[in-house]
């Protein structure tokens, strides 16, 4: 005997259906959930080696340079920051008031012997740079040999005062 099942439409999406709200919501949302429910923003972040230097460049619309901390300590740089945005619309009929922020730390191991003091940033529009000069490599120091048996020890010499 066949059992009858209620047809309810909106409860199952198609496959494509399902796939295409991801996409969209993964698009316009990119914020990850975290602990608790709240929201956590993760800027772009992209590394760049040059010739005698690594160059970060992060994306953070909507700051200031006030609004981000940047920090070198033990080899480790750290990006910091939050961002608050208030967006408010009135038209006839409605009136729209979104809030919307969140925080960032991005830490990043940078190689041995940086030099901390040699480390620059800039902010425009939107964008921080950070630039990061490669350590010098250690060069190995040739030593000379010389021939034949032990350099004599010689006197040191003394000056002595000129007579008037």
């Amino acid at each position: 005997m066949a059992s009858l099942i209620r047809y309810a439409p909106d409860r199952r999406l198609s496959p494509v259906e399902t796939e295409i709200n991801r996409f969209f919501n993964s698009f316009f949302d990119n914020s990850t959930p975290v602990a608790g429910g709240s929201r956590r923003w993760i800027p772009a972040l992209d590394v760049v080696e040059g010739e005698g230097e690594y160059v970060l460049r992060a994306d953070l619309p909507g700051l200031t340079e006030q609004d981000v901390k940047i920090e070198l300590q033990d080899n480790v740089l750290t990006i910091a920051g939050e961002r608050k945005s208030e967006s408010e619309e009135r038209k006839q009929g409605y009136y729209r008031l979104e809030r919307s922020s969140g925080s960032f730390k991005r830490a990043l191991t940078l190689p041995e012997g940086v030099d901390a003091s040699k480390v620059t940033a800039s902010f425009d529009r939107g964008v921080l740079e950070v630039h990061v000069p490669k350590p010098e490599q250690v060069q190995p120091h040739k030593i000379e040999i010389a021939v034949g048996g032990p350099t004599e020890a010689t006197e040191p010499v003394t000056e002595t005062p000129a007579a008037a």
